[in-house]
C-alpha cells in the first residue's frame, strides 16, 4: 500500500514534497539571522526661494533649500557600485564579515563553488547593499545586510561617510567648471589690459606726444587767438590808410600782420598738412585709446562675471543631510522563514500543476492505439 502511494505520486514528491522538505531544513535548522542596519538621506543644496511661493509652500520652505535629485540619484548609483566596494575596502574588512562564522556555508561569502574574487565579491555584496529613492519622500533609503548587527551598522555607517565625500568631489567639479572658466577670462582680461596700456605708452613716447586731442585743441586756440589779432590789425591798418595815408606807423602794423600770419600758418601746420602734423597720429592715437578702453570694459565684465559665478558655485553648494542614521539592530529581520518557505512550495506547486495539465493535454489528444 505504502509502495504504491509512493509510486502513484512520485513525480508530486520529486517536484513538490523533496524541495519543500529542503527548504524546511534550510531555512528551518540551518540558515543564519542576518541583522538590517537601515538610514536615510537626502541630497540637498542652498537656493534662493521664489518670489512667488504659495503661503502653504512657505510654511514648509522655510529654509530655502531644495533637494537634489539628481546628485541623489549620483550618490545611489555610487553606492551600488563597484567603485564604492572597492572605497569601502580601504576603511573596513568587507570580506571578513561577509565570511564571518557565524553565517552558514551557504549564506557566507564566497558561497559554495566559487572563488575567493573581487567581481564574486561585488555580486555578494550587491545582495547584501540595497540603496534606492522612495519616490513618495524623496528620501534615499540604505538598507546594508550581515550576519552581525555591529558590521551591519559599521558598513552602512561607512558608506554615508564615502557617498558625503562623493556628493563634495561633485560640488568641487561644478566650481572647477564654472569658476575656474571665468578666473581665466580675467586673467585674459587683465592682460588684455596691460598689452593695451603697454601699447599706448610706447605710442606716446615715440610720437612724443601725451594727447592729440589735447594738444590739437591747445593749438587750434593758439591759432585762433592769433586770427583774432590779425583781424584787429587789419582793420586798424585799414582805417589809418583811409584817414591819414602818411601816418609812420603803417609799415610797423602791416609787419605785425605779415608776423602773426605766420604764426598761424605754423600753427596750422602743427594741426594738420604734413606727416608730422597731430592730425596724422591722432587716428593712430584714437586706435589704441579705444582698445584700452575696450580691454577696460571687459575687464570690468569678466570680473562681474567671476563674481556671480562664486555666488552661485556657493549658491549650489550640495551637501548630503542625514535624516535617519544608521541603526544597530538588535534582533534579526532575515532570513524570513515561513516565508521563503511557502514561496518554495508554491513555486513547486506551479511546476507541478504546469506540468501536470501538459501531460494530460498530450494524452487527451494522443492518437488511440
Amino acid at each position: 500500500m505504502r509502495y504504491d502511494f509512493l509510486r502513484r505520486n512520485r513525480w508530486f514528491i520529486a517536484v513538490v514534497g523533496l524541495p519543500t522538505l529542503l527548504a524546511i531544513i534550510y531555512f528551518g535548522l540551518i540558515a543564519s539571522d542576518q541583522y538590517v542596519s537601515e538610514s536615510r538621506f537626502i541630497v540637498k543644496n542652498q537656493s534662493e526661494k521664489s518670489n512667488q511661493i504659495p503661503s502653504i509652500a512657505s510654511l514648509i520652505q522655510t529654509t530655502g533649500l531644495t533637494s537634489g535629485q539628481e546628485q541623489t540619484n549620483e550618490v545611489l548609483d555610487y553606492i551600488r557600485s563597484r567603485t564604492a566596494l572597492q572605497d569601502l575596502e580601504q576603511h573596513y574588512n568587507v570580506k571578513r564579515a561577509f565570511a564571518s562564522s557565524a553565517a552558514d556555508p551557504i549564506s557566507r561569502y564566497p558561497g559554495i563553488g566559487r572563488d575567493d574574487r573581487f567581481e564574486n565579491l561585488y555580486r555578494y555584496y550587491s545582495k547584501k547593499i540595497d540603496a534606492r529613492l522612495d519616490t513618495q519622500t524623496n528620501l534615499a533609503i540604505l538598507e546594508v545586510r550581515a550576519f552581525d548587527a555591529h558590521d551591519a551598522q559599521n558598513i552602512n555607517s561607512l558608506l554615508l561617510g564615502l557617498s558625503e565625500r562623493l556628493v563634495n568631489r561633485l560640488n568641487d567639479k561644478a566650481q572647477q567648471t564654472g569658476v575656474q572658466e571665468a578666473e581665466r577670462r580675467v586673467a585674459r582680461s587683465e592682460d588684455r589690459v596691460r598689452r593695451a596700456r603697454l601699447a599706448l605708452t610706447q605710442y606716446r613716447n615715440r610720437e612724443d606726444i601725451l594727447d592729440p586731442n589735447k594738444q590739437a585743441a591747445g593749438v587750434l586756440d593758439i591759432s585762433n587767438k592769433l586770427v583774432a589779432q590779425q583781424a584787429a590789425l587789419q582793420a586798424q591798418l585799414e582805417v589809418m590808410q583811409r584817414v591819414t595815408p602818411d601816418n609812420p606807423a603803417i609799415p610797423s602794423i602791416k609787419q605785425q600782420i605779415g608776423a602773426i600770419a605766420a604764426q598761424i600758418a605754423a600753427q596750422n601746420g602743427k594741426a594738420v598738412g604734413n606727416q608730422g602734423a597731430i592730425s596724422s597720429k591722432l587716428s593712430t592715437y584714437e586706435s589704441l585709446q579705444l582698445e584700452e578702453e575696450f580691454s577696460a570694459q571687459a575687464l570690468t565684465a569678466a570680473n562681474a562675471a567671476l563674481e556671480q559665478a562664486q555666488l552661485e558655485a556657493a549658491r549650489q553648494q550640495f551637501y548630503l543631510e542625514r535624516v535617519v542614521e544608521p541603526n544597530q539592530p538588535d534582533m534579526a529581520l532575515l532570513p524570513h522563514r515561513l516565508t521563503q518557505i511557502l514561496t518554495v512550495f508554491a513555486a513547486s506547486l506551479s511546476l507541478y500543476l504546469i506540468g501536470w495539465m501538459l501531460v494530460v493535454g498530450i494524452l487527451e489528444h494522443a492518437p488511440e492505439g
